[in-house]
């Protein structure tokens, strides 16, 4: 609802969708995606009706009144989920949002509902869970984010997966990149001091999703040694991320999975990050080097062990453990097991 699945994609949920959507259309799925305006026309997306609902002056003026962006996605999704309740159409719902609603009107519809798990708690979906006995059945993208998620319920594990067709094996030997939602959790002002401390040159691609970030953190240390290079779609990006000799990865925050880590080894280029959330789980030492959070010292020097790895053993990891076939391949085995079918 808040970003249109397209690229350049606003981050890993979108990129998730559409790719899941794409897959199984060519495996011959019925697949209709619910999502808000101006996304891939590719996608036939039925648009939720995004609409002020109509609201008095009174209730307005009224103490509870929230804010109108807030109010719009709440009636847009009440929307469709009265929408769904009413309908046999489909086999399986299967929700990718972060919103409350779905998981808590779950019960009233007719079909089974999966849904994916690509953050950490939050407070508004706990309580969604804890109205009552569960009629959604929930997948985390890692065990990370299953084990941060067990107090309310319990998941089954299916690691995200890429196309590796669109992040094909690149040549490397270019300069270092980092590439994701410059947004303060995902630390690319920390990428910067440690390629620097490396002595490496670095490229900066990703959406500008928290301006002030940019403006005091990143763009002051801009210049011929570390380039924004803007917010790239997925073909442009992935010819940058193959033809770099090492991809830093610093957030400051547990990721849920770790998607740039997939992508990267996908186009066959090392990795050096922080060992945070997921990413340990994404990584080898064949194809990358693991420091402590937030230790930008360690991560430059990560950085020029990881540019000596094998990117063959790269693409290996993300041909066995990243691929977008074998996480089609797990969805649909739920699918069929809900709707009660057998698996082909």
């Amino acid at each position: 609802m808040r970003h249109p699945i397209r690229e350049p994609f606003a981050g890993g949920l979108e990129a998730h969708t559409w790719g899941l959507a794409r897959a199984l259309r060519e495996r011959s799925h019925d697949v209709t995606v619910f999502a808000g305006p101006g996304c891939d026309p590719a996608l036939d997306v039925q648009e939720i009706p995004v609409r002020w609902p109509r609201i008095s002056a009174a209730a307005r003026a009224d103490v509870s009144m929230t804010a109108d962006a807030w109010l719009e996605e709440h009636h847009a999704y009440l929307t469709l989920m009265l929408e769904l309740s009413r309908t046999r159409q489909f086999d399986v719902v299967h929700n990718n949002c972060l919103h409350h609603l779905p998981i808590a009107m779950a019960p009233a519809l007719p079909t089974p509902m999966v849904t994916t798990l690509h953050t950490p708690p939050t407070p508004w979906l706990e309580s969604a869970i804890q109205t009552g006995p569960s009629a959604v059945t929930f997948v985390a993208v890692s065990e990370h984010t299953a084990r941060a998620w067990r107090p309310s319920t319990a998941a089954q594990v299916i690691r995200n997966g890429v196309d590796l067709d669109l992040w094909p094996w690149g040549p490397g030997g270019g300069s270092a990149i980092w590439f994701g939602r410059l947004v303060p959790e995902k630390g690319a002002d920390l990428a910067i001091r440690a390629a620097q401390a490396a002595g490496l040159a670095l490229d900066l691609v990703g959406p500008i999703a928290d301006r002030r970030y940019f403006v005091d953190h990143i763009s002051p240390r801009l210049g011929p040694q570390v380039r924004y290079l803007g917010h790239l779609d997925r073909a442009a990006l992935a010819e940058r991320v193959g033809a770099a000799s090492v991809t830093l990865v610093t957030p400051r925050w547990d990721e849920p999975y770790g998607l740039v880590v997939a992508e990267s080894l996908a186009c066959g280029t090392p990795v050096a990050a922080f060992d945070r959330g997921a990413v340990s789980e994404v990584l080898d030492r064949d194809c990358g080097v693991l420091v402590g959070a937030d230790d930008v010292p360690a991560l430059a020097d990560a950085a020029e062990r990881a540019r000596s790895l094998s990117r063959a053993a790269a693409r290996d990891q993300a041909v066995r453990h990243c691929s977008l076939a074998r996480m089609i391949d797990d969805y649909e085995s739920l699918y069929a097991r809900l709707a009660g079918r057998d698996v082909a």
